[in-house]
């Protein structure tokens, strides 16, 4: 490149050189120089982008209100970050996803690319910091430190909505499954024993039900994160922030996001203090367990197709060997489970994270806010995956599960009221020692009538489908 094509920059380390098209500065330069760690650039992370800019427009509005910044600069740092908000400028953001610092590289990447637009719509040329600076007139009365977690916060809420969402969706998905196989009977199992009958709707029904109440706690979780400590500044004093900033800032940050957002009561606490991002990542652990448990679940009930299970067909997505023809496997569920073990792993990291914050601030928030991304939007995508993919599409094959409730020895259990214990387990070890069934055995027996073993055996009864 020419001369030309770069523009001088400076920090307290020095002079450097940037591409004159760039609209971020020397802060992020360094920092994607000392940060070289996951090859994610911020842009990978739209939401806490969106949440940047959202932040620097409140600080903008909150700063005019109150007289700090004059009506012209304000009005085109919140151009700029409007801009942002609407997905443009994403690709400037470029620092590393984990990095040093506490987040302030991401902070100053925010602040510089918002200063150098709000320069080119005041007509300037970027870099030009004397007409509008990234430090004093974007970053005015604030600093990194409730900057960051206030973006991460509502970038986090963000996300949570959007699964919250997919999990209404997987639920509804089962829910569909539940009254469809509503009197399709089945045996159920125990330690992988045979059981006592019940239907594949009841089964599918535990399903639906388990995701909603995770939905519920999702939800409850969702609520902590909408304490912000903005206007807190360094370490919570709200040093070099006006008397009614943080007031301001909130307001108009929540008249923004449209988000019903409030000002932590004690702002030092708030600064140092994580712990509602590990008790999201908690339930979001207890999320993806409950949905890799049905995974495993919906995986053995269509093993087979002949030497498994067999009771439910998943559809067929993919070939499933490079060497055996015909072969499908259950794809879809396996991919769910990978997710669900990564989810847990990013709660370990969230938790190590957590506890080695020191005195008044958390430096490790970046590693935290990436593990929380990945966790969330990960499940998101998961939880899709499985209602389009899998779930929709899953058919029972009924004369096999008829033919396990009529050959399992479990099915004494349901006559064993009106057998007497003893009787019905003399039933069960012949059952087992010749290979006949139950029924045929009592009727053989004269132990019960025609009549009655067939009302006794209905699949309404069977179930319990009256409770």
């Amino acid at each position: 490149m020419t001369a030309a094509s770069f523009r001088s920059d400076h920090d307290l380390l020095g002079e450097r050189d940037i591409p004159a098209d760039a609209y971020w500065g020397v802060h992020t330069l360094r920092a994607v120089e000392n940060f070289p760690i996951t090859g994610q650039p911020l842009s990978t992370n739209a939401q806490l982008v969106r949440g940047l800019a959202a932040v620097k427009l409140a600080a903008a509005r909150a700063n005019q209100e109150l007289g700090l910044l004059d009506a012209v600069r304000a009005d085109a740092i919140a151009q700029a970050c409007r801009e942002i908000l609407d997905g443009k400028l994403h690709g400037q953001f470029i620092v590393d996803v984990i990095q040093g610092g506490a987040g302030t590289s991401s902070n100053m990447n925010a602040n510089e690319v918002i200063a150098n637009r709000a320069l080119e719509i005041l007509g300037y040329g970027k870099g030009d910091y004397s007409r509008l600076h990234p430090n004093d007139h974007v970053n005015l009365s604030q600093s990194t430190n409730d900057v960051y977690p206030t973006a991460v916060r509502v970038a986090t809420i963000l996300g949570v909505r959007g699964l919250l969402d997919a999990l209404e969706t997987l639920e509804a998905a089962f829910a569909a499954k539940a009254a469809e196989f509503r009197t399709v009977v089945k045996m159920g199992r125990t330690q992988l024993q045979d059981a006592v009958p019940m239907t594949l709707g009841q089964e599918f029904g535990t399903y639906a039900v388990t995701i909603g109440e995770d939905r519920q706690r999702l939800a409850e979780a969702g609520l902590l994160i909408h304490e912000i400590n903005l206007g807190a500044t360094a370490i919570g004093t709200g040093l070099n922030a006006p008397a009614g900033y943080s007031a301001a800032a909130c307001r108009h940050l929540a008249a923004i996001t449209g988000l019903p957002l409030v000002t932590s009561p004690d702002l030092i606490e708030a600064t140092q203090d994580v712990g509602a991002f590990v008790h999201l990542s908690g339930v979001l652990k207890r999320v993806a367990l409950k949905l890799s448990k049905i995974c495993n679940d919906l995986r053995l009930l269509s093993s087979g197709p002949r030497a498994g299970l067999g009771e439910i067909n998943l559809p067929a997505v993919q070939s499933g060997s490079s060497i055996m023809p015909g072969k499908i496997n259950p794809v879809i569920p396996e991919v769910v489970s990978q997710v669900a073990y990564e989810v847990v792993g990013n709660d370990v990291t969230i938790s190590m994270a957590a506890e080695s914050g020191q005195l008044q601030l958390n430096a490790f928030e970046p590693i935290i806010v990436h593990s929380l991304d990945k966790s969330i939007s990960h499940l998101e995508n998961a939880c899709r995956t499985l209602t389009e993919r899998c779930v929709r599409g899953i058919t029972a094959n009924t004369e096999r599960l008829r033919l396990s409730v009529e050959q399992s020895i479990g099915l004494v259990t349901a006559l064993n009221p009106h057998l007497g214990y003893a009787a019905a387990t003399a039933i069960a070890q012949e059952a087992l020692a010749t290979g006949r069934g139950v029924a045929d055995l009592v009727l053989e027996h004269r132990l019960l009538s025609a009549d009655r073993l067939e009302e006794l055996l209905q699949p309404q009864r069977l179930a319990n489908l009256s409770n």
